[in-house]
């Protein structure tokens, strides 16, 4: 077949898929099913090959990532369920000050937090956050809004385990301790410079707090909102009236990849929503906060050992055994299980993880079909084709891999999507660009950062929970998550000197 028809059938299948879930609403899965069916018709693979093509790459990314995004949604339930969230703004508040909240929230939620749902973590924090905003004072709104944003959404792409980052690691074949380091490399200089950037901005004036927020004048009215939010909450697991009715409202959640609950612990005591963080104390029957996620530290620490002792070429079948990362979250699945039977009893963990399983099964599946259609592109010759205009005489690859990923996210809406999708695109074209599969891994996780707009259910809701309108929420989450994006590409031009 002739490149021609290649190139055309694959735009047609990309553009297909992008139109059903915009605007006929079809489920992602369906329509990266959809799409990718129609791209193995119409190419060499024909009636014989394209459905075994399609399950071939469904299970092969399962076979890679289906554990450990379970592993991780799981240690993430039972986080939530012990009220750890609460406990740690609380701390964070106390260790560095209000005035420096949003950098120290905006880099444990970026790099530690990865494991929970990205709507569940937002749900759980936006009113400890819109607390602590009254407590920074001036500006305290845009700059805990815009922390959480561009914390949330870099996190889930950059940093394992991330739904988008194990995504991007298994469809380009990256060893995840690999891509955990240089992410984390990455992400922590990409918030802080952008926080500190779109503080500067506030400042000037690009925040006008009398068409930006909502009730801003009357504490009274946004503790009153805290208030009713909780009392909406029948208990642990349950959906906020407010999350169930933007995730209604809006369908997929741009980075947890269509999650339909948004889980929010009740607090317990005063620590609730819009109690005074600086008085509060660590709720009775709770674990320490160290102890809580020591198993998850560990596991991470595990799978990073075991990244630099591959690097050092150093081999010890003992660490390699433990730092395999099914293996390291599977521990920290264990050690989380055990420290949440200590402090809540058998029954509320199982709860937990009845809910981790349930909500994680449309995140594993819309991966693994992002599986799919990155197979039949590469079964369909698209790579080869590529690698032809395309190598390492390419000027900015990395650019290039950006910019792909960006448009796909201006059409989608969905960051997870957008990042897989580019990710099934550019698997075939790695080795002709001449560049390491980590570097257009992170390049594709920062390109479907930019414009997140109102197709994302994450803007609802962090308009709705702190306190912004819809102008307000388009200079936090649009503009910041933007300008994340576009500083992360900046910062990722040097950091490929390195593998040089």
């Amino acid at each position: 077949m002739s490149d021609v028809p290649v190139l055309v059938n694959t735009a047609v299948a990309i553009i297909a898929t992008v139109v059903l879930i915009v605007r006929f609403h079809v489920n992602p899965v369906i329509s990266l099913v959809l799409g990718s069916l129609y791209l193995g018709l119409t190419t060499d693979l024909g009636l014989d090959k394209t459905v075994q093509t399609i399950t071939k790459g469904f299970g092969d990314i399962m076979a890679e990532v289906g554990l450990l995004i379970a592993f991780g949604v799981l240690m993430g339930a039972i986080l939530q369920e012990m009220g750890t969230i609460e406990e740690l703004v609380h701390r964070l508040i106390r260790l560095f000050g209000p005035k420096r909240l949003p950098y120290s929230l905006a880099l444990t939620i970026g790099t530690l937090l990865q494991s929970i749902y990205l709507d569940v973590l937002l749900v759980i924090s936006a009113p400890l956050a819109r607390s602590a905003a009254r407590r920074i004072g001036h500006l305290g709104t845009p700059r805990m809004a815009v922390a959480m944003a561009i914390a949330l959404e870099c996190g889930i792409v950059l940093v394992v385990p991330g739904v988008g980052a194990l995504a991007l690691a298994a469809l380009l074949h990256v060893p995840l301790g690999t891509m955990l380091l240089w992410g984390l490399v990455l992400i922590v200089p990409t918030i802080i410079i952008s926080v500190a950037i779109m503080t500067f901005l506030f400042h000037k004036g690009f925040w006008n707090p009398a068409s930006d927020e909502l009730a801003v004048t009357h504490e009274a009215d946004l503790a009153a909102g805290d208030e009713a939010r909780t009392e909406q909450t029948a208990g642990p697991g349950q959906q906020t009236t407010a999350a169930r009715s933007q995730i209604t409202r809006h369908g997929t959640d741009s980075s947890s990849a269509g999650a339909t609950t948004a889980t929010l612990v009740g607090p317990e005591g005063p620590d609730g929503a819009g109690a005074d963080a600086e008085g509060a104390e660590t709720a009775v029957g709770r674990p320490h906060l160290l102890l809580s996620f020591a198993p998850l530290l560990l596991a991470l620490l595990l799978i990073a050992a075991g990244a630099i002792a591959e690097a050092a070429g150093w081999h010890n079948r003992v660490l390699a055994f433990l730092a395999d990362p099914v293996v390291a979250l599977l521990v920290g699945l264990i050690g989380t299980v055990v420290v949440g039977r200590m402090h809540m009893g058998r029954k509320r963990v199982d709860d937990a993880i009845a809910r981790g399983f349930k909500d994680s099964g449309q995140i594993l599946i819309l991966t693994a079909v992002g599986g799919s259609l990155a197979a039949v592109v590469a079964a369909g010759g698209l790579g080869d084709i590529l690698r032809g205009y395309f190598g390492a005489h390419t000027f900015a690859p990395l650019l290039l891999v950006w910019l792909i990923a960006a448009v796909l996210h201006i059409a989608v809406g969905s960051v997870t999507i957008s990042a897989i999708t580019a990710a099934g695109i550019l698997a075939p074209l790695a080795p002709g660009l001449g560049i390491d599969p980590v570097l257009i891994a992170l390049a594709a996780g920062t390109g479907s950062l930019f414009a997140v707009h109102v197709t994302s259910n994450t803007f609802w809701l962090l308009q709705s929970l702190m306190g912004q309108t819809t102008r307000g929420t388009l200079k936090t989450c649009t503009v910041g998550v933007s300008l994340a994006s576009v500083v992360a590409i900046v910062l990722l031009q040097p950091i490929s000197l390195l593998f040089f």
